[in-house]
């Protein structure tokens, strides 16, 4: 293994997850001069943030206005690369442990069964979506973060914040009703969709509300003919209802009812009663009855489709549902979250520690706004989940036994609900300057696969195989190249090149495992720079390390050119 600058020297095949905050020590109890970021909002996305942000030494100070964490059930699903993401923070196996994947979706309608929809078929170690409620999500995130040093405080609210061009400002209305006056170099609003931190920036929240559909959901244990079996659940399609149901991990089911809304004055919490009968009739199962979890929840809901006019405002930042937030079609608005979340606390760690310029943020406020704005547009056409007219409704059933009895359908809708396919190729940090050489493996922008790779085949004391995902680090660049090309005089030059860049680069030569894998890494004759978030920035040949080296110098905060002005952001071949 090659370092550049700032390596932490983990070995070969080894996760390199070794806590950075050891160096940072416990940062509970901190003053308002101790603290280099403010988190308002322990949310699952606050919290992953500053888990994130911990693990790369920074002090954090997270507030948020309830009294504890919530006890109510809310989101529920975890697909693949939200997974990813929390398991390369440290948290993924601890989440894994209080879930359970969903593996089988059976589709009903009319009676009878349509089809099944199998998950897992994308290569990740995460590649099946994971049902965990919120609350307990949040409970697990706070425990971590407690263990990193810093804890969560209740019952304090933001009501103020006003950003310099050193520091932001703000004001915390704590229990007792007394204010406090802090600051902090960054602040970052993640506390929901009437956000104080949003609206104190001055930021326009662009959108509008989404008429026309509700959502009646609640935890339940049914009495029917399906039986209860863990890891499969079920989705019943009906003119104007479109019902899912989903394994809780502590026993019953999750039901979602998205329906027309026929009445927009009726707020009130549904009756376990007027889900029963909902469900009922959506399923075509007039003797289906329903009792209630041992913790009741039921919520009626309406929704928005929004998103801030920009996720930064100098030393102020934005993420989760105060940056976005749309109807729950597709069960992806937490899992976006913290996929920012993911995005968000390297670039913050690496603009505060100088070792990138601070355009670096913007890109954190361009791709996650991309990426927000696109599945607000796709969910608008997930006909399998929005409710359809009759004739909408006939001629969609009609469709779907086909379609799921092909397995490039089954992969394609896998690839999509994983988030795995989710790409940033159109962000300033994507560079694409590949040989000559027919494309292949993934494109600048585009997340790292999780092939199978060895790093020393030779040595009887490592393992033979690893995934490759195992070999990179949230604290770290990877520059990932075939080993078939990496002789002492190529990996001298990347070592040079790589030796001023102030933030770390892991030289990493990898041999694809057998031939598929190959062919998912890409050419042997390039290399590809993968951020810490694991999407690729840089594709580039081997022979031209030039490009290497103004890239890591776009990055850099001392180095001679801007992020946003660095390169075009289309890919084409190198000359």
């Amino acid at each position: 293994m090659e370092t550049g600058r700032g390596t932490d020297g983990a070995r070969d095949g080894e996760r390199a997850d070794d806590d950075a905050s050891n160096a940072a020590g416990p940062d509970h109890g901190v003053g308002a001069g101790d603290v280099d970021v403010c988190v308002v909002g322990a949310g699952p996305v606050g919290l992953t943030l500053a888990i994130g942000l911990r693990r790369l030494a920074l002090r954090v100070r997270i507030v948020d206005k309830a009294p504890a964490t919530k006890h109510e059930a809310r989101a529920l699903v975890l697909w693949a690369r939200a997974r990813e993401a929390l398991d390369a923070l440290g948290v993924g196996e601890t989440l894994a442990r209080h879930g359970v994947e969903l593996g089988v979706v059976t589709i009903h309608a009319r009676g009878r069964q349509l089809g099944e929809l199998t998950t897992g078929w994308a290569r990740s170690a995460h590649a099946r979506p994971l049902n965990i409620e919120q609350h307990d999500i949040e409970r697990l995130l706070c425990e971590e973060l407690a263990r990193l040093g810093t804890r969560v405080e209740w019952n304090t609210e933001a009501t103020d914040v006003k950003v310099h061009d050193d520091r932001a400002e703000f004001t915390l209305r704590h229990e007792d009703g007394t204010v406090e006056s802090a600051a902090a170099p960054w602040i970052v609003g993640c506390e929901g969709t009437a956000s104080v931190v949003r609206d104190r920036l001055g930021i326009p929240f662009e959108g509008r509300r989404r008429t026309g559909l509700q959502v009646v959901q609640g935890n339940a244990h049914p009495t029917w003919r399906l039986g209860e079996e863990p890891g499969r659940g079920h989705i019943f399609l009906a003119p104007h209802r479109s019902l899912l149901v989903f394994p809780l991990p502590g026993g019953g089911y999750r039901f979602f009812c998205f329906r027309d809304d026929p009445d927009p004055s009726l707020s009130a919490a549904p009756t376990l009663g007027e889900l029963r009968d909902l469900v009922a009739e959506t399923a075509g199962m007039p003797d289906l009855r329903l009792g209630p979890t041992e913790i009741p929840w039921l919520n009626r809901a309406r929704f928005s489709d929004r998103v801030a006019a920009t996720l930064r405002c100098g030393r102020g930042l934005l993420a989760g549902d105060a940056a976005h937030a749309w109807a729950p079609v597709g069960g992806h608005g937490m899992n976006v979250g913290i996929l920012g979340a993911h995005n968000l606390a390297w670039k913050l760690a690496a603009v505060h520690h100088g070792q990138a310029a601070e355009e670096l943020l913007d890109t954190y406020s361009d791709e996650q706004r991309q990426l927000a704005v696109r599945y607000i547009r796709e969910m608008r056409f997930n006909f399998m989940e929005l409710p359809l007219p009759p004739l909408g409704f006939r001629a969609f059933t009609a469709t779907v036994p086909a379609a799921l009895a092909r397995r490039g359908f089954q992969r394609r809708l896998d690839l999509r609900l994983s988030d795995l396919g989710r790409n940033h190729t159109d962000s300033t940090l994507s560079w694409h300057r590949p040989g000559r050489h027919r494309r292949s493996g993934p494109r600048a922008g585009e997340r790292m696969p999780d092939v199978t790779v060895t790093t020393c085949p030779t040595d009887p004391t490592r393992p033979a195989a690893t995934r490759l995902h195992t070999l990179l680090g949230y604290e770290r660049w990877t520059l990932v190249l075939h080993a078939a090309r990496a002789h002492p005089g190529v990996l001298d030059e990347l070592r040079d090149t790589c030796a001023w860049f102030p933030a770390p680069v892991r030289i990493l030569p990898v041999t694809p495992w057998d031939g598929a894998g190959a062919g998912r890494l890409g050419h042997p004759d390039d290399l590809r720079l993968v951020r810490p978030d694991g999407y690729v920035g840089l594709v580039a040949p081997l022979a031209r390390t030039a490009l290497l080296r103004d890239y890591l110098a776009a990055l850099a905060a001392d180095g001679p050119g801007a992020v946003r002005e660095s390169r075009p952001t289309r890919p084409h071949p190198a000359h």
